[in-house]
């Protein structure tokens, strides 16, 4: 039997991932796997444990790591693993599971995801490197702190997350905020929708300075600024068309000063990825992105405002402006379909 380190996110999809893991590991090892399993019980959890499996080598190049659960484990166990050659898996139990969308992974087809890992095929994939000011905690659910497994911060007083899906900042990111303290009651997609209406109407705009690459620094009115590693975030919304874990420069979508009946309507264009060029909305190839919030007399900050801009890391609403964000290539192995569009370009 071959040896696989498993970890699993019971939590996952409203805990149906871990009432379902019994029968997950048993297909596992009826497949000739020899199961070594990590349940997690709690956020970071599941990153500590891949560093660990790294620092203490039991896994590197070449060696197969499987995430069972969402893109939140996923996006824990990439950042474990990450720069070691050990090759990341996943068996898809999310709301939005967009690595596996990403990547080719099967959604809700267990059968389907369980014979890739055996037939998959092993591709780079790149991340983006966030630097930013730890947001004041409103919640235990998300520690803010300082990882080793993340590396030291170029700035003081910001900490650094890797984003293996997507980052984002200004109404997403706010909405996701709030999922810390409302709606905890609603669970799935319902409970982001419910956020998405509760939140636009009370948000109040924010200015920010933006400098992309080399080029000059601008004051933009920032509704939405997102950055992925594939097209898609949110549950397949294809919010940055084009771009691709491949390639050597990552996309990065700006929406500047939409109104709030904008924000409400603009879905249906994002599900189809066909919002770039409507609005004012834009599409830019870079590979670093320096922001800072901008105060009401129009003076970018080098420190955080008292009207805070989030930015997230693969759904981690814990950073604020200022931040970094540098793309580099070839962060982790991902084990995805046989074939992907992407990768035939």
């Amino acid at each position: 039997m071959t040896q696989v380190h498993v970890i699993v996110n019971p939590a996952s999809r409203d805990g149906r991932c871990g009432r379902a893991w019994p029968d997950v590991r048993r297909r596992m090892e009826d497949d000739g796997w020899a199961v070594e399993a990590f349940v997690t019980g709690g956020p970071g959890d599941a990153a500590r444990h891949a560093h660990h499996l790294v620092t203490a080598g039991h896994v590197g190049q070449g060696d197969l790591v499987v995430a069972v659960g969402g893109d939140g484990v996923v996006h824990e166990v990439a950042s474990g693993l990450r720069g070691s050659g050990a090759v990341l898996g996943q068996i898809p139990f999310g709301s939005g599971n967009d690595f596996a969308i990403t990547h080719g992974i099967p959604r809700d087809d267990l059968e389907g995801a369980l014979r890739l890992l055996k037939e998959g095929v092993d591709r780079p994939s790149g991340a983006w490197r966030l630097e930013a000011h730890p947001a004041p905690p409103e919640s235990a659910e998300y520690p803010v702190q300082a990882n080793p497994w993340d590396g030291p911060a170029e700035e003081e007083g910001r900490i650094v997350r890797w984003t293996f899906l997507e980052t984002d900042a200004g109404i997403s990111s706010s909405i996701s905020r709030a999922k810390l303290r409302r709606a905890k009651w609603l669970h799935g997609p319902i409970k982001y929708t419910w956020l998405g209406v509760t939140t636009i109407p009370v948000w109040r705009r924010r200015h920010v300075e933006l400098q992309m690459d080399d080029g000059p620094a601008e004051t933009v009115d920032l509704t939405l600024l997102a950055a992925c590693t594939g097209e898609t975030f949110g549950g397949g919304y294809r919010v940055c068309p084009g771009m691709a874990p491949n390639h050597e420069e990552a996309v990065l979508v700006l929406a500047p000063r939409l109104s709030r009946w904008r924000m409400l309507n603009l879905m249906g264009s994002v599900k189809k990825g066909k919002h770039v060029g409507i609005w004012g909305i834009t599409s830019h190839r870079v590979r670093r992105v320096n922001l800072r919030p901008v105060d009401a007399e129009g003076v970018a900050s080098d420190v955080p405002l008292e009207l805070p801009t989030y930015i997230q890391a693969d759904g981690e609403p814990i950073l604020q402006l200022p931040a970094s964000l540098v793309w580099h290539p070839a962060q982790i192995v991902a084990r995805g379909a046989p074939t992907v569009a992407w990768d035939s370009e």
